[in-house]
Order: C-alpha cells, then sequence, then structure tokens
C-alpha cells in the first residue's frame, strides 16, 4: 500500500508537561484509523499536528506529493455571515453539484432538513456541525481526519455516516484518522485502533472489539498493576463476546482466543438478583402510563402511549430529535401531567434524572470534590458489597489528588462523572439517563457501564450512542409518529422503520428475517392482516405522493395569494393526519406478522 502521510520523532509539551516523545507514527492507503484514549492524553493534539495545524517542538510530519487533507475539529471555524447554501456548495453550479451522487448523498444524510437560504449564524450549535460535516464530505480528498464527529448526530445520522465512509473509498484507496467515543461507530469503520496514552502511540489491529481483545492479552503479558483495569476491559470483552455476535464475526477478532481469556468471566449483569433486588425496593407498581397523551398547544407530541414500566426494566427510548423522547421521560419522573390518558405511580418510586445541564452540580460549583462526598452517607451496598463514597469515587475514575480540586474546576468529563456519582448516591429506585455520554473518554463510559450494570432499580436510558444503549439495557422502545413502539430487535429494527417512514411505503420482510419469523395468526386471520398490510402499505404510498403533489402546487402558487395557500396548507395537513393514521396501522400489522 502506497505511503500517505508520516510522523518522525515528533516531540511536544506544554508549560505543565510533556504531551508527546520521540512519536513516529505513519498512515497508508486504505488505512480507517480510530483514536482512543483518555480524556487530555492528545488524541486531538495528534490530529493538529498531523494536518499541519500545530507545529511540534521537535520531528516532523510528511505529506506525499499531491496528497490532499481535510479535517472536521471540534471547534466551530464557520463564517456565520454565509448561507447553508454558500458554506456547503460553494461557487459550484447547481446543474453540477446536482448531478454528483456523492454530494446528494452527503446533503441528504446531514442537512436535509435545513433552511437551505438560511445563515449559518442563525442555526444552533448540532446544525452547525452538521453543516461543517457536510461542507468537508462534498470534498474529493485522499485523507479524512474527523475529531468527534459523532456529536449532535443521532442513531441514524451515526449510521449514515458509517456507512457513507465504508463507501467513500475503495479499500485500498484514501485514508481515514477519527477521534470519536462512539464504540459502535469505531468497530463499524476502523481498521486499526490507535491508543493515545504515556506521550506515545500504542497500534493495534482491528476496530473496538478487537482492540479490548488485544489489550487484555497485553495486560496479561505484561502483568502489570493495573489490575483493575484489566478486570474492567475482560469485563467489556466478555459482552463483547456474548452479546454482539455481529461484531465477533469480523475476521482480525480472533474468537478462541477471546473465549479463552472470558472463561471464568461471569455475565455483565445478575439479572435474577437486580430483579428481586428491585422487587424489594420498587414492589411490583413503577410508573404505569395508560392511554396518554400529550398536546402542546395544537400540536399532538404523543399519542395512545400505553406503557407499564416493570421493576428493574432496563430500556432504551430511540427517537428523532424533537420526537418525544423527554416528554415520555417527564411524564415518567412526573415533572409533566399528561393531555388525556392517565400516568398510575407506585407508592415507593424514587427517580432521579441525570440531565445534560450538570443541574445536580450547582449548589456545589465553588466546593471541593473531598468535602462534597464527605456530605454523603458512610458506606452503600452496591453490587452486594458495602462501598464508601470516596472508593466509588475511584470507581468512576478520580485520583486522590483531583480531590482538593473545586468542582468548578473539573473538566467535562469530571463533572459528568461526580453528577451521575451524586444521583446514584442518592439511591433512587428509577433511574432515567438523558445523554449520559457526553464528555466521557471509551474507559470512563467502561467504568459508568460497569457501575450502573449493579443498579438494581429500573433504568431508561435515552442516547444516539448505540453501543451504550445495547450495552446497559435489555430492550429498546422508540417513539414513531407520536406512539411508543417496542422494538424486539433492538437498534437495527429502529433503522428499518425509520428508512421507510422516510420513503414513505410499507417495507416488505427481508428474506431472512421471514425465515427465522412465524406469524401469530394462521387460516383466515392470517390472510386477511396480509392483505390489510399491503393495502395500508400502498395506501402510504398514494398519501404520501398526494402530499407530494399538494406540495409542488404551493410552490408554484401565487405567494402573496394568502387564501389560496391556506387551503393548500389545510389540504396537506388533512393529508398528513390520514397518513398518520394508516402508518400506525402499518406499524401494527407489521408487527403482529413479524
Amino acid at each position: 500500500m502506497a505511503h500517505l502521510l508520516g510522523a518522525e520523532a515528533l516531540h511536544l509539551e506544554f508549560p505543565t508537561r510533556v504531551i508527546f516523545d520521540k512519536l513516529t507514527i505513519g498512515l497508508d492507503e486504505g488505512d480507517r484509523i480510530g483514536i482512543v484514549g483518555r480524556n487530555g492524553d492528545g488524541k486531538s493534539t495528534l490530529l493538529r499536528m498531523l494536518a499541519g495545524r500545530l507545529e511540534p517542538d521537535s520531528g516532523r510530519v510528511t505529506r506525499r506529493g499531491g496528497v490532499t487533507l481535510a479535517m472536521l475539529d471540534q471547534a466551530d471555524e464557520l463564517d456565520g455571515t454565509r448561507t447553508v447554501h454558500q458554506t456547503v456548495i460553494g461557487d459550484i453550479d447547481e446543474h453540477v453539484w446536482a448531478g454528483d451522487p456523492n454530494v446528494r448523498d452527503v446533503i441528504a444524510g446531514l442537512i436535509s432538513d435545513l433552511p437551505w437560504e438560511s445563515l449559518v449564524g442563525d442555526l444552533s450549535g448540532g446544525q452547525r456541525r452538521r453543516v461543517a460535516l457536510a461542507a468537508l464530505l462534498i470534498g474529493d480528498h485522499d485523507i479524512i481526519f474527523l475529531d468527534e464527529p459523532t456529536n449532535h448526530l443521532d442513531v441514524e445520522g451515526i449510521t449514515w455516516l458509517a456507512g457513507h465512509l465504508k463507501r467513500r473509498w475503495s479499500s485500498n484507496a484514501g485514508g481515514l484518522v477519527v477521534v470519536t467515543h462512539d464504540r459502535w461507530f469505531l468497530d463499524e469503520i476502523c481498521t486499526a485502533t490507535w491508543e493515545v496514552h504515556d506521550r506515545l502511540i500504542e497500534p493495534f489491529e482491528g476496530g473496538y472489539a478487537a482492540y479490548i481483545l488485544q489489550r487484555v492479552e497485553r495486560d496479561q503479558m505484561a502483568a502489570t498493576m493495573e489490575s483493575k483495569r484489566q478486570n474492567l476491559m475482560k469485563k467489556e470483552l466478555a459482552w463483547l463476546r456474548r452479546g454482539a455476535p455481529a461484531r465477533t464475526a469480523k475476521p482480525k477478532f480472533r474468537i478462541d482466543a477471546a473465549n479463552e481469556l472470558i472463561a471464568n468471566e461471569p455475565p455483565a449483569r445478575d439479572s435474577v438478583a437486580l430483579s428481586s433486588m428491585a422487587m424489594q425496593r420498587l414492589g411490583k407498581d413503577v410508573v404505569d402510563l395508560e392511554n396518554v397523551g400529550v398536546q402542546y398547544g395544537d400540536k399532538q407530541v404523543l399519542q395512545d402511549v400505553t406503557w407499564r414500566i416493570a421493576p428493574g426494566e432496563r430500556t432504551g427510548i430511540l427517537g428523532v430529535n424533537g420526537a418525544g423522547k423527554s416528554t415520555l421521560l417527564s411524564l415518567v419522573s412526573g415533572t409533566l401531567l399528561p393531555t388525556s390518558g392517565r400516568v398510575k405511580r407506585g407508592k415507593t418510586i424514587k427517580v432521579a434524572t441525570l440531565t445534560q445541564q450538570l443541574a445536580e452540580l450547582e449548589d456545589v460549583w465553588n466546593d471541593r470534590v473531598s468535602d462534597v462526598i464527605s456530605r454523603q452517607k458512610s458506606t452503600y451496598v452496591t453490587g452486594g458489597k458495602e462501598m464508601t463514597p470516596s472508593r466509588m469515587l475511584e470507581r468512576v475514575g478520580f485520583a486522590s489528588a483531583q480531590l482538593s480540586t473545586q468542582v468548578k474546576d473539573l473538566s467535562g468529563g469530571q463533572k459528568r462523572r461526580l453528577q451521575l456519582l451524586l444521583i446514584l448516591l442518592s439511591e433512587p429506585n428509577v433511574l432515567i439517563l438523558d445523554e449520559p455520554t457526553n464528555d466521557l473518554d471509551t474507559d470512563m463510559l467502561a467504568a459508568i457501564e460497569d457501575l450502573l450494570d449493579t443498579f438494581p432499580g429500573t433504568l431508561l436510558v435515552v442516547s444516539h450512542d448505540r453501543y451504550l444503549l445495547e450495552r446497559v439495557t435489555d430492550n429498546q422502545y422508540a417513539i414513531l409518529g407520536k406512539h411508543l413502539r417496542h422494538l424486539p430487535r433492538g437498534v437495527d429494527q429502529y433503522l428499518e422503520l425509520r428508512a421507510h417512514e422516510e420513503k414513505g411505503q410499507g417495507a416488505k420482510v427481508s428474506a431472512p428475517a421471514a425465515a427465522k419469523s412465524e406469524p401469530r395468526l394462521g387460516g383466515a386471520e392470517l390472510r386477511n392482516a396480509q392483505k390489510e398490510y399491503a393495502a395500508a402499505g400502498r395506501k402510504i404510498e398514494k398519501l404520501s405522493g398526494q402530499i407530494a403533489d399538494v406540495h409542488s402546487r404551493m410552490a408554484a402558487h401565487d405567494q402573496s395569494d394568502y387564501t389560496g395557500l391556506g387551503a393548500l396548507a389545510k389540504e396537506i395537513a388533512d393529508l398528513q393526519a390520514q397518513l398518520d393514521t394508516v402508518e400506525f396501522r402499518w406499524l401494527e400489522l407489521e408487527e403482529l406478522l413479524a
């Protein structure tokens, strides 16, 4: 494979410490590299040095002649006075970019919902991030560096990005280097992993799953003193082998070696024991939502939602931004009353919510970490063992030197970990996590997941981090078309349903799925359900076409004729209401026939 870029004997130090010392690394054609490591160890700094944005104190970075490189930085560098159109497309004629399938794919995958002529300065942070990523990906580059590209992307966006990067070059062309804490994404796209630690880079073959295996082997062979870290990685490896068989089929994940290493490793969670403890703490009733609807003004957010949450239930909630996930969790926590239906709450439940705003730390902002912890109870029982708050603090990665630090001076990841720990120390029996992975590196995510494995209550998680959802929850639900839908096949099923929803037509059961499943109906009932299912699919397609036709008529209509435009808008609303009803029935039939 041809060489693209190389770094030789790089040395970089900041006033307080050395970041890299005598670092030598290379990137060849066909390399797809994922970078992992603790926050603050230099992952983003490495990308900036290799891209030529930061000069090392000594050593050099070389690039093959003619090789082009583009980098997505964590910092927002967009010109707020330019439109989305100008930022992404520039001065390229429409007939040129509209005929380029790569450009159309990028626009559809990242920014199809954004106003084309709106100013970048008027967009939200997440929207600006997607515009910056789109502007980079429409270019024809030999090397692409991405620093946390999955931030502000939902599950569908992350899945699209992984597919795009896999299709972008042939297997022996192009070079990709990505820094991300999204472990599913790492596993999906990477052929190698670089771990940044202790002023150096340690390379590993394969994606995240293969990296974990090799890291456990490395720690055993070196007989390190990091037994706690090693045991945690063995637990991670065991879950990867037992819980995610699709990942382990990759050729560089050596199955025999992995099985030998985890032979005596117990399952990540003792579900029977946890369920028993949850029943003791919660009783039989947690929260029941019965035919619940929520409406804000004229906007219906949730409709006819029935959900009986069980003691010890561990559930992940999926849905696009604005689908109603936060509304649903507010109903569960009791901070919102439904517009219709009723919410029945158990008498003994104690709900705690990990928010994205760090609200739990506001009252202790100027306190030292040690003072905050000293106000807690002396011991807590977790995983059947008594632990002190200080010991639990150590478990989530706090060193003794950090105990004297004021909360306001902690890093983003440290604040996030302290926030979660304080919530757990309040001993809730229903725990709601809203995007808990923000600011956490892969090691800390593993540590948090280990801590959650011993939580003996009901756990509800909203996250775009697919790996986390699959790791800490046992089943998943999605909000689709204002209704709550159980997903027996998890995230894959959600992505399929969303794809069908986007296309506006009925889905067809794939051959593998059809071979594995048997209908629960028989005889005339089955035939009638199949006919109704097919008819609903055709109806969805017809209504979608009618809506598109009215949209076209509206675009061609005299924009000063407000009466005519209002009539067309009402026609769209009526058709959309019909479509919502038919789609819901189609979803019911799809589940019945699956």
